[in-house]
């Protein structure tokens, strides 16, 4: 029976454990309608695993998420790892964050191929153009919903505004902002625990969403204990792991390949990326287009465009990189584009994304045998307030390109905006679901551009 079936009929007890195989399922479906970057994906799990299903309760939710904030890579795939992880121990893990990927590869590819052997049409320019301001709307709404949870009383408030000054205004590092939100919230822990335990002290999720699978009070399982020696196992087959990747493509195709190239430059890249992918690509895009010349500063525009309107952690963008690029440098020869194109957008994806299995299997057992703990919770509890000022600067950011395509000295694009209103109303008024809203941008948009009037 569906989980939220079960959850539904019985609202004053724990759902039933739920079998692998319809954990599997929900993971790939959450693969093809992850959009809205982090926020809108953070938005989707918490409406599916903590209102819906109840696999999980909010403050274990934020327990996870305010881990992953800290760690570099896609926060919103390492958190379905962890709660995979969690559920179903290390393949449970494997399977959630293989599949929140593995969509988006095949999408991006498919449409990295058409892009690369049609050019831009003009249908495909009239989608984009009508998917934009919805994506806007999303986010939006996400950092609407995680407020309304995370910000339970002023000082909240007060660190969510900072963090969005900080980044938005003076564009202070992401780790900076994430660190002062940290010894805010462990200093408050200490002046004022109510105010920073999980959830500002204002009621548990249970009085909002009924008992969870895995509840506030329910037992570590065996696997997610903490033991030197599993921690050590984890570390040491990441290692290998990657050893074994980059030697493979090193000794088959040689150092100064391209693949080898992408190899060592996205290894880099992945260890990088705090703050989610807006603060890694300037990296990127300095390494890909003006060092490597993998592709052009147009092509990376496109790129960052198909990667905000695809399901997926926006890094996934590097895979529209690595299919250009391959493509581009005809690594298997010109007789076999696409094939150059797939092999590279496959390396980098993997590279890219094998660190944060690693930092969840082996931070994830230190991680859990603290989520009853003041003292480490609420420091996270603090950061968990600066997340939600993160989130509204990425979208004043994704914003603005959108509402102002050729730069904030060019014309203001009404249609746009008017787009991003309609959308944000559905969503936080109507409860729209995000494949409707998209689906009905899509459209609108191809009308308009085929009409002449955007």
């Amino acid at each position: 029976m569906d989980a939220t079936l079960r959850a539904t009929e019985s609202p004053d007890s724990a759902p039933s454990p739920v079998p692998f195989r319809e954990a599997f399922w929900f993971w790939l479906k959450l693969g093809f309608i992850s959009f809205g970057g982090p926020a809108g994906q953070i938005s989707i799990m918490h409406q599916e695993l903590v209102e819906r299903r109840r696999w999980i309760s909010e403050g274990r939710f934020l327990h996870a998420l305010n881990y992953c904030m800290v760690l570099p890579g896609p926060e919103a795939q390492q958190l379905a790892t962890y709660i995979g992880w969690l559920m179903h121990r290390t393949w449970g893990g494997i399977v959630a964050g293989g599949l929140f990927v593995l969509p988006s590869l095949f999408i991006l590819v498919g449409l990295s191929w058409v892009y690369m052997a049609y050019g831009t049409l003009p249908a495909i320019a009239g989608l984009l153009y009508g998917i934009k301001p919805v994506v806007v709307a999303i986010v939006l709404a996400a950092a609407w919903r995680i407020g309304q949870r995370a910000l339970r009383h002023p000082a909240l408030w007060t660190i969510s505004v900072a963090a969005f000054v900080g980044l938005y205004v003076f564009s202070l590092p992401f780790p900076l902002v994430v660190i002062g939100a940290g010894i805010i919230g462990a200093i408050g822990g200490r002046v004022a625990p109510r105010v920073f335990a999980v959830g500002g002290g204002h009621g548990a999720s249970k009085k909002e969403y009924g008992p969870a699978l895995i509840d506030d009070d329910t037992p570590t399982p065996a696997h997610a204990t903490y033991r030197l020696s599993r921690v050590a196992t984890y570390a040491i087959a990441g290692l290998v792991l990657w050893a074994v990747f980059m030697g493979g493509l090193v000794l088959a195709f040689g150092w100064d390949n391209t693949l080898a190239k992408m190899g060592w430059f996205f290894t880099k890249a992945a260890l990088l990326t705090f703050g989610g992918a807006y603060a890694v690509l300037p990296y990127v895009y300095q390494g890909a287009v003006e060092t490597h010349h993998w592709l052009t500063p147009v092509q990376m525009i496109d790129g960052l465009a198909l990667g905000e309107t695809t399901p997926g952690p926006l890094i996934m963008v590097v895979a529209f990189v690595g299919f250009v690029g391959g493509w581009a440098a005809e690594v298997f020869g010109p007789g076999h584009l696409f094939l150059a194109g797939a092999v590279a957008a496959t390396v980098v994806t993997y590279v890219t994304f094998l660190p944060s299995f690693i930092f969840i299997l082996v931070g994830g057992p230190l991680i859990e045998s603290t989520h009853g703990d003041l003292k480490f919770t609420s420091p996270l509890t603090g950061i968990t307030a600066a997340v939600v000022g993160v989130i509204v600067s990425l979208a004043v950011f994704f914003a603005s390109h959108v509402f102002w395509p050729q730069g904030v000295d060019g014309r203001f694009d009404w249609i746009g905006a008017a787009g991003t209103a309609a959308a944000l109303v559905a969503a936080v008024r109507y409860k729209v679901g995000l494949i409707p809203l998209i689906c009905i941008g899509a459209a609108a948009g191809l009308v308009l551009r085929l009409a002449g009037l955007a």
